[in-house]
This record gives C-alpha cells, structure tokens and sequence, in this order.
C-alpha cells in the first residue's frame, strides 16, 4: 500500500513537472498563462496519482506492462526539453541552448527533405512567416519527430530482443488494457490484431495528415500561431508525440495476439498428447 502510493505520487510529481517545464524556462504569452500552467500541472498529478493509486484501472494502458508508459514519458520529456532549450536560444542563448540549436539544426538537415512529415509542418506555416520563425519551427520539428522515432524503436527492441512482456510475469489483460473488453463478440486474437493494425497505420500516417488538415482548415478558421514559443513546444511534441504512442500501442496490441495464439497452440498439443 505504502509502495503504490509512494509510487504514484512520484509518477503525478513527474508529469506535473513535465507540463511546468516550458513555463519555467520560457516567456508566459499572457497574463493568465502562468495560472493556467500551475492549475494544468496540479490536474496533471492528481490525475496520475490517482490513476496509479488505485488497485482498479481506469483509462491509462499498460500501466503494470513495463516499459511501454516509462517509454511513452521519456520521449515526451526528451521532447518538451529539447524543444525548450532549442526556443530559448531565441530569448536568452547561453553555451548549452546554442549546442541543442546546432544539434537541432543538424537533424533538421537531415530529417527534412521532400514530402517528409517534418517539410510539411514547414509547408503548414502562413506564406507572411518571418524567416526565423519558419527555421525554428523546421529545427524543432526534425527534433520532435527524431525523439519520437527513438521511442519507437526502444520499445521494438524491449519486444523483439527482450521478449515483452513475458519478463514481468503474468500479463493481466484487465488491468493493463482497461478499455479493451475481450467478452465483446469475436474472437480475441483477431480484435486484438486489428486494432493493432488499425494503431499502426493511424500513427504511420498522422504525422503527414495533420498538417494538411490544418492547412485546408486555415481557409475556413483562425490558424494555429507558432509565435508563442510554448504554443509551438506543445502543437509539435502533440504532433510526434501522439503516432509514435499509437503506433507503440499497436506494436504491443499485436504481441498480446501472438502470446495467445502461441498460447493456444501449446494448450492444444499438450491436449492431443494426452488423448494419444
């Protein structure tokens, strides 16, 4: 009891941190921005604490199936930090906030090329940008979706070579998938198997959807101002962070079909060998 509690407090402290980060080393947009972070961050760690407390899962997956959420928090923090320190170069350089423009500034000679997802976030942006804007957004863009491809390949090899998630014991399909109901018509492993097609190639390609979306809806609405700089930090780390989750889930959806099928298998020779 003393274990989970203390566990989920650590947990909510975490996040609340991870949402106060930008405010902390930023300029607030308006008057009650600073508010709104500190009530945002509060909400945040009562969230997890609770989520995490109680012996009965609510919405968060995976959540006794480490690494999958450990994995998930550490490339939104790799992004939110990296992002911060890359917009706070325009404010205030200093020699480390330099050193991750010019890291960033080389992804971004990398990463960004024709019809990849990183040149349309560019494409996204008003034809009245101003040049530096449209560099940072660039930089932070090739950031985001460099961290988000890392923490998809961490968990390919937590699944492929360290054989998840038959390392941590049992795998409770109540607890660690909540919104999951395996008593709901059809078969398990083919539910399982499409929805973890279905996440895969959702999160493949929202990174190139969401940027047109958001350039045909701009004839129509106001667009999205990357001017702030915590607007920017947290539209692009949405942006990577949220296929990559999809795509992550998907990945572990499709394993838990192959531990059953596999599972099955081996009930059904062991039954055969004891009618022979």
């Amino acid at each position: 009891m003393i274990a989970r509690t203390t566990g989920a407090a650590i947990r909510g402290i975490l996040v609340a941190l991870l949402v106060l980060t930008p405010a902390l080393y930023l300029p607030v947009s308006s008057t009650n921005g600073t508010e709104i972070v500190v009530f945002l961050a509060i909400l945040a760690f009562f969230l997890t604490f609770a989520e995490y407390n109680s012996a009965f899962p609510s919405f968060i997956e995976f959540r006794d199936a480490p690494p999958v959420n450990r994995l998930r928090f550490v490339g939104l923090v790799s992004m939110v930090a990296f992002l911060t320190l890359i917009c706070k170069n325009a404010y205030s350089p200093t020699e480390l906030t330099s050193g991750f423009y010019v890291i960033g500034l080389g992804v971004a000679n990398v990463v960004d090329f024709p019809y990849s997802p990183v040149r349309l976030i560019v494409l996204m942006l008003p034809v009245n940008a101003s040049a530096p804007l449209i560099e940072l957004v660039r930089i932070a863009a090739s950031v985001a979706y460099v961290a988000a491809m890392v923490t998809i390949a961490s968990f390919y090899y937590a699944v492929k070579m360290r054989g998840w998630p038959t390392g941590n014991g049992a795998f409770n399909v109540w607890t660690n998938l909540p919104l999951f109901d395996p008593t709901k018509g059809g078969d398990v492993v083919t539910r399982l198997q499409r929805d973890g097609r279905l996440n895969i190639s959702i999160g493949v390609l929202l990174p190139f959807v969401i940027p047109a979306l958001i350039k045909i809806l701009t004839d129509y609405v106001s667009p999205i101002s990357l001017n702030s700089p915590q607007t920017l930090i947290w539209t692009l780390s949405a942006w990577a962070f949220l296929p990559a989750s999809m795509i992550m889930r998907g990945m572990a959806t499709l394993r838990i079909a192959n531990l059953i099928v596999e599972k099955r298998r081996a009930y059904s020779t062991t039954e055969s060998t004891q009618t022979a």
